[in-house]
C-alpha cells in the first residue's frame, strides 16, 4: 500500500455512470461527511492515481485513502462501505480471499462503460458536494 497525506479521499472515474452513482451512494449514507472525493480526470485526481500506479487515461479501479494508506479494487470498496453507518457488517467480506474479490471487481470494472454507460464529461457535483470534492 502507498501512503498519501490526505485521508478519507475516494478517487473515482468521473465519466463512469456506475462510479458516479457509487459516489452518490456514499454521500447519501455518509452522515458525518467523512469522505471527500476526487475524479481521476481532475489535476488532483490524476496525481493521486499516478501515485498509486493507476493509469488516469484507462483507470481499472477506484481507490480510497483511509488511515493514511491507499486501498485499491475490492479493498477500496469494502473499506468505504465498512466505514459507513449501518454497513459495518461488510467487514466480514474481507474474509473472502482477496484474489477472488478482486477478480469479481475486475470483471465489473472492465465492463462498466458497456453495462452502465459513460458521461460525455466529468460528473458535476451540486454545491453541497462541491465542498467535499478535491480538484
Amino acid at each position: 500500500m502507498t501512503t498519501w497525506p490526505d485521508d478519507d479521499v475516494i478517487l473515482y472515474d468521473g465519466i463512469c455512470v456506475f462510479c458516479s452513482r457509487w459516489v452518490q451512494f456514499v454521500i447519501a449514507r455518509d452522515a458525518a461527511k467523512r469522505f471527500r472525493f476526487t475524479p481521476i480526470q481532475s489535476p488532483y485526481g490524476t496525481r493521486l492515481a499516478q501515485a498509486f500506479g493507476i493509469d488516469p487515461k484507462e483507470p481499472d479501479t477506484n481507490a480510497v485513502v483511509h488511515g493514511g494508506r491507499a486501498h485499491l479494487k475490492s479493498d477500496a470498496a469494502l473499506t468505504v462501505l465498512s466505514n459507513l453507518p449501518g454497513w459495518g457488517w461488510t467487514r466480514a467480506l474481507f474474509a473472502v480471499p482477496k484474489p477472488l474479490r478482486n477478480a469479481v471487481y475486475s470483471v465489473v470494472a472492465r465492463n462498466r462503460y458497456r453495462i452502465f454507460g459513460k458521461y460525455d464529461s466529468c460528473f458535476v457535483p451540486d454545491a453541497e458536494l462541491r465542498r467535499r470534492v478535491l480538484e
